[in-house]
């Protein structure tokens, strides 16, 4: 053993399914619709967050069955996650397969799961569902979140 937490020590692909999941720090920015320009293949965020998410913990409301209800929800997994480049640069699993630590605010180092929304890293009260406008409006809900590790 060498006393260091386990993903300091292990890769993605080695981590089991607890340690998987706990590696996500509820910023639920991944939950976030993404809008891609055809020609550049340039990702824009909006204010819009998946019909699932619940705005005020920034979770999923049904996690377990995601999928059945959103069909083109991205399940996270080792090998995909190079490919997936819209991930945040602040994702715990975009982080350590970069060969990088997680931030201080993240829940397994500072051992508070509030932490991420305090200081401002999830988009707790920032967002509304996209149930809430036409999809031929979605482009009005275009931001730009300079400085908030995107």
């Amino acid at each position: 053993m060498t006393g260091l937490p386990f993903w300091k020590t292990k890769r993605l692909d080695q981590m089991d399914a607890a340690e998987w999941e706990s590696l996500c720090d509820g910023c639920a920015k991944c939950c976030l619709l993404k809008l891609e320009d055809e020609d550049t293949g340039e990702i824009a965020y909006t204010r819009l967050h998946c019909r699932l998410l619940d705005a005020g913990t920034c979770q999923c409301s049904d996690y377990a069955n995601r999928k059945l209800h959103v069909p083109d929800c991205v399940k996270l997994t080792p090998a995909g996650i190079e490919e997936i480049r819209w991930m945040p640069g602040s994702c715990a699993y975009r982080l350590i397969n970069e060969g990088k630590d997680l931030p201080d605010w993240h829940h397994l180092v500072c051992g508070d799961r509030t932490r991420v929304h305090t200081e401002g890293h999830s988009v707790l009260g920032r967002t509304v569902s996209e149930d809430t406008v036409l999809d031929e409006d979605q482009e009005d809900w275009v931001v730009d979140w300079e400085g908030t590790e995107f």
